[in-house]
């Protein structure tokens, strides 16, 4: 590493991370280093520095030191008590750390302020740890830009892979489950836009603690309309109520979270407010911030992937 760069340790880059690699690798004002249990092979393609942890608090502060870490950020999304107990020992490596004293945690959801218990699963996870972040000494900010807009894209153009159980649009097979009306508000920001705006907000000392970021605020059945206007074919379409997907919670919330179960809690934040990030704070923060970044709505992400090979 260059003595001049500051460092960036990412945890457990996942696909979203991906982006946050690539994006620092193209600054010239950083290095990159990568928190995993394992190698990867997209990672060695890349050449970027993988330190192997167990994620205790004791090896994560020994690499922080040691790569004299300016700033850490977290893409790690074990479920449970698994996640709270991984990120207390990132938080607390951070207080301890000569050098690193910016922590973005995984967080990478939408209006967390106003709806901070959903989806349901972030309020047993994200809001215990949320309030060990409040008493912590460190510059901290949960990073949300509302549903990753990658996933209105054909598989093979971006690094998202698709959900179509989960996200109601589904462009490799021409389908779409829209929940609720789908007039319900949603927020949506590329994946690429996210990145970038990360690492502006990285060459920032000091932080709001909730940072938000939009490409656009839309509705489903909007979303629809213009997919089916840019694929020149209709989507084959369905609807899922409010009143049976609140049914479904209803009956089977005693039980463990199952694959089922963390599905219609995403249909149930998605149709409450709580994917969209709110626009004026949002919009206060991209002058306050981001200036510099240009955030693809849906429409100009669409004909941008057209013309490359992957977004």
């Amino acid at each position: 590493m260059c003595n001049n760069k500051e460092v960036i340790i990412i945890a457990g880059v996942g696909n979203l991370g991906k982006y946050l690699v690539e994006e620092l690798a193209a600054d010239k004002g950083y290095d990159v280093v990568v928190l995993s249990r394992k190698k990867s092979q997209w990672l060695a393609e890349r050449q970027v520095d993988v330190q192997i942890t167990d994620y205790t608090e004791e090896s994560i502060l020994a690499i922080l030191d040691s790569t004299n870490c300016k700033a850490l950020v977290s893409f790690l999304n074990p479920p449970g008590n698994l996640y709270l107990n991984i990120h207390k020992s990132l938080l607390n490596a951070c207080v301890r750390s000569r050098t690193c004293k910016h922590f973005i945690p995984s967080e990478w959801i939408g209006n967390s302020e106003d709806y901070p218990l959903l989806p349901r699963f972030y309020g047993e996870t994200r809001e215990p740890f949320r309030k060990l972040l409040r008493d912590s000494s460190i510059q901290w900010t949960l990073f949300n830009g509302g549903w990753l807009m990658d996933y209105f894209l054909p598989q093979e153009k971006t690094h998202m892979p698709p959900i179509p159980a989960e996200f109601p649009v589904d462009p490799n097979n021409s389908r779409a489950c829209i929940r609720g009306t789908g007039d319900e508000l949603q927020s949506w920001t590329s994946a690429r836009d996210i990145a970038r705006a990360v690492v502006v907000l990285l060459g920032v000392h000091e932080w709001d603690t909730v940072t938000y970021v939009a490409g656009e605020w839309s509705t489903f059945n909007e979303a629809v309309k213009r997919i089916e206007l840019f694929q020149g074919q209709p989507l084959e379409t369905t609807y899922k109520s409010k009143d049976k997907i609140l049914e479904f919670i209803n009956n089977n919330d005693q039980l463990e979270l199952s694959h089922d179960m963390e599905i219609a809690l995403v249909e149930e934040w998605m149709i409450s407010g709580a994917a969209a990030c709110p626009r004026e704070k949002t919009l206060l923060q991209k002058e306050k911030y981001f200036k510099s970044v240009k955030f693809f709505s849906l429409q100009e992400m669409l004909q941008h992937a057209e013309k490359v090979d992957f977004v």
